[in-house]
């Protein structure tokens, strides 16, 4: 089993002191971050892309591109590109250019984005919130699969014969789905054969159960077998449970809180995030041992080949969240692929 981190790279006030760090700083953070992660025998690093004061990366590709020079082995993926108010075209040239940087460990990892600010930002309709989406990963998928296309859709100008430059260093960029739950969205996937990435970040994995058969059932009907599948889960590892749980919890809790206002939740409390906490929950908070144990529960009912960690949900200490990176490559990571690969 592949596994990695997520990031979203947040700026969001420390919830004790009410103060921001400096974009300038976070993005250092996010550097050193990533080179641990590479250091540590971690498989995979994924930036996400967003359009809001409260997160500092509106470009994976450049990020990326950074961490390309700095690290050796780690694969290099946005977590997710949002697609729909993007250019295939310039996706594939940037991601094509983060390949040849880092030697083939780019990867794309496509979703609609679980917020909407980039589709007045950069002039699309919301109303054509699922169009834009396929036609785009349409074109995407037509450049990774050939040097000159021809092309038309309704939502970008044609392409007559004409090349996409540069190509990347592996034969073809690996183009991942990404999924909140949609099923509709994991037919797409299944039906073009693309690997899938199923962010559980509420509720009960178990529940996941059809949708990931569904996927399965979808890619085998196609003719696609045995694709990879990734399940993506919000956490964090301390030297102990308590510890764990106690300093994840208040930027975790402002977070999901101020999300909630937005779209009509209920705050989050103790309780509930406690809850969360335990094997029928989303969260993987805890020690060593509890997060590689709630792993290999996910595996046990997916039988997934990925598992990516989404550290941290907010901004936390920079020393906190390296000491939980060091924890995941040097504690859980060695438990969980003895455990699965032998």
């Amino acid at each position: 089993m592949e596994l990695g981190i997520t990031t979203f790279a947040e700026l969001t006030p420390d919830p004790e002191t009410g103060k921001t760090i400096s974009a300038r700083q976070r993005v250092a953070d996010l550097m050193e971050e990533i080179e641990l992660a590479d250091q540590v025998g971690l498989d995979v690093f994924a930036v996400g892309e967003h359009h809001r004061p409260d997160f500092v990366v509106s470009s994976p590709a450049t990020i990326l591109g950074a961490a390309a020079v700095k690290t050796k082995n780690i694969k290099l993926s946005s977590a997710v590109t949002v697609l729909s108010s993007d250019d295939p075209v310039r996706v594939f040239q940037q991601f094509a250019t983060v390949d040849l940087l880092s030697g083939g460990r780019a990867e794309i990892m496509a979703g609609r984005g679980s917020f909407i600010e980039s589709f007045p930002l950069f002039g699309y309709d919301l109303s054509e919130y699922d169009t834009l989406f396929s036609e785009k990963l349409e074109l995407l998928l037509k450049i990774n699969e050939s040097e000159k296309i021809t092309w038309q859709g309704n939502h970008r100008a044609a392409i007559n014969g004409l090349g996409v430059y540069p190509r990347p260093f592996q034969k073809k960029l690996p183009v991942w789905i990404a999924v909140g739950g949609t099923p509709e969205s994991v037919v797409r996937a299944g039906r073009l054969g693309l690997p899938l990435a199923v962010a559980i970040i509420g509720g009960n994995p178990a529940h996941f159960k059809p949708l990931i058969e569904l996927y399965r059932k979808t890619a085998e009907k196609a003719g696609h077998e045995e694709l990879p599948l990734g399940i993506h889960s919000h956490g964090y590892i301390a030297d102990t449970s308590q510890q764990a749980a106690d300093e994840f919890y208040p930027s975790y809790a402002h977070v999901m809180t101020k999300i909630g206002h937005e779209r009509g939740w209920p705050p989050m409390n103790r309780p509930q995030y406690e809850a969360m906490r335990t094997k029928q929950g989303a969260l993987l908070v805890g020690s060593a041992e509890e997060v590689t144990d709630k792993i290999l529960y996910e595996y046990s009912l997916f039988k997934n080949s990925r598992f990516l960690l989404h550290i941290s949900v907010g901004t936390m200490p920079h020393d906190k969240i390296m000491h939980s990176i060091e924890l995941f490559g040097t504690k859980v990571a060695p438990a969980v692929r003895k455990e699965i690969d032998g």
